[in-house]
């Protein structure tokens, strides 16, 4: 028998390719968005399929979650597992500094979510968490932060925009209470970067500067981009690390997880790559702004997932920025 897997945040950048792929291997899915950071653009080609039941429902809803419950309950005996993924998340950089958006969707709906995971009897639950938690202390000399290390939350920096990384480090201490309960099994997942070739908002970093580009020639950075680097992690290979925990019993033990890449880049050379895959000889990159709270660098420590699974990335930053590329000149 197949699996019934539950998704929020479905046509978000996991979200969207986790569904793509479980459907086109049989399973069923039931998955909501509020398309407050994505659109349906994303699922267009999989909205229709017969396995694929899509709401446009918002997390934070009551009434919207009472009826994904219901869904479940009529629906999961003709299913091998029930297994929820919690992709939704406030991710917009704009919005990390929205204390009350970050924390109603981020924390009240995610222990909400996870309850009703709990009450229909789900076999399995996943929670997206992020990176953004190691804060600006996100990266050291031996091979990236470890899950493990000590979060120095008491010298965290003044900013609003720690309120999304607290609370998202506090979803992980749901996740974690309830398998130590024996309530459900699963894990939490630290992402890193993550980008997709079906994203259209140009928000984040890569949609940007692919943007800006293919229109002026031209692009803007923030100051920090002066400095600052970054993996990026296709969704690709966000989605197959989901997959991966979920059929690794020994890693469902309510832990966390860091996902990422090994291939660092800064902001300046990204746009220089971008470029030049656009043949662009020359493009012209001013830097305007600048973001307080950034982290200089971003690596992580991947040790842990790999020898509980097989996971490791598969799709390289050169690939995926051609996808990136290809996608956006199909939809020109």
């Amino acid at each position: 028998m197949k699996n019934l897997y539950v998704i929020s945040g479905v046509t978000g950048m996991t979200g969207n390719e986790l569904a793509r792929q479980l459907l086109n291997d049989g399973h069923t899915v039931i998955g909501f968005d509020n398309f407050f950071a994505s659109s349906i653009d994303t699922v267009r080609d999989i909205v229709d399929y017969g396995n694929f039941y899509f709401f446009e429902y918002d997390l934070n809803n009551a009434v919207h979650m009472s009826e994904i419950a219901s869904w479940v309950e009529k629906i999961q005996k003709n299913y091998s597992k029930t297994i929820y993924v919690n992709c939704a998340a406030v991710v917009h950089t704009e919005h990390f500094y929205e204390v009350e958006h970050t924390f109603t969707t981020n924390v009240t709906s995610m222990r909400s979510f996870l309850q009703q995971a709990i009450s229909v009897h789900a076999d399995i639950y996943i929670n997206c968490s992020t990176s953004e938690v190691y804060s600006m202390q996100s990266w050291n000399e031996c091979g990236g932060v470890k899950e493990d290390d000590f979060l120095l939350l008491a010298t965290a920096e003044h900013s609003q925009r720690t309120s999304y990384a607290v609370g998202k480090l506090l979803t992980e201490f749901f996740m974690k209470d309830a398998v130590d309960k024996g309530m459900i099994k699963g894990c939490s997942i630290r992402f890193a970067n993550v980008y997709s070739n079906h994203e259209r908002f140009a928000k984040h970093i890569i949609p940007h500067i692919i943007d800006s580009l293919s229109k002026t020639g031209e692009v803007i950075l923030l100051e920090n981009s002066k400095k600052n680097k970054r993996s990026f992690l296709h969704n690709i290979d966000s989605c197959r690390a989901v997959l991966e925990l979920i059929n690794s019993n020994s890693a469902l033990d309510g832990t966390v997880y860091n996902v990422a890449t090994d291939e660092e880049i800064s902001i300046v050379d990204l746009a220089k790559l971008i470029a030049e895959k656009l043949h662009i000889s020359m493009p012209r990159i001013t830097f305007e702004g600048y973001r307080a709270s950034d982290p200089e660098r971003r690596i992580l420590n991947t040790d842990k997932i790999r020898k509980c699974t097989n996971w490791k990335p598969v799709v390289s930053l050169s690939e995926g920025l051609d996808m990136c590329i290809q996608s956006l000149s199909e939809s020109i």
